[in-house]
């Protein structure tokens, strides 16, 4: 039996790719899949000095046909439909998902998930980050949105000292 896909979102791509560490994606997961919905939407959204995803040859293209689980997810945004609809229909392993509230639709679809910092995480728990601070704040000086909460609970879980309150 084939192992199981990892499904990402845009948002995650656009974080890693933006950040430098896209490659991260292949050392924790060799390869990654996504709907084509989301390839669209990365590409519209990517920087100039980020990597055309057609070209990394470790992301897989799926396309998918629009279904009924598709449109009963409305109320999230495109790619992040595409997302946990491919993710339930290959059975994967995992789903990187960003927004809070396509992270709990994927839950309560018993989905397994996480996101960017997670990935983050996982990278450091492997060594193939040698601290995730730095990598936070390239994230937030891109203009990415992390709660101080979230950036220092990420610090303490990476083994990092959060900065102690002023």
């Amino acid at each position: 039996m084939p192992p199981r896909p990892v499904i990402s979102n845009t948002s995650p791509l656009i974080n890693l790719a933006g950040a430098g560490q896209l490659e991260l994606l292949r050392q924790l997961y060799t390869e990654v899949w996504i709907p084509a919905l989301v390839l669209a939407e990365y590409q519209a959204k990517r920087g100039a000095d980020e990597p055309d995803l057609r070209g990394v040859p470790w992301i897989a293209v799926r396309p998918m046909e629009p279904a009924s689980s598709l449109q009963a997810l409305g109320t999230l945004g495109a790619g992040e439909a595409a997302a946990i609809t491919l993710a339930q229909a290959s059975a994967a392993q995992l789903v990187i998902l960003d927004d809070k509230r396509a992270r709990r639709t994927a839950r309560q679809l018993r989905l397994p998930v996480v996101g960017t910092l997670g990935v983050l995480l996982a990278a450091k728990q492997l060594d193939l980050l040698p601290a995730i601070r730095p990598v936070l704040d390239a994230l937030i000086a891109q203009g990415r949105r992390i709660s101080p909460a979230l950036y220092d609970e990420a610090l303490r879980a990476a083994g990092e000292d959060a900065p102690e309150a002023a």
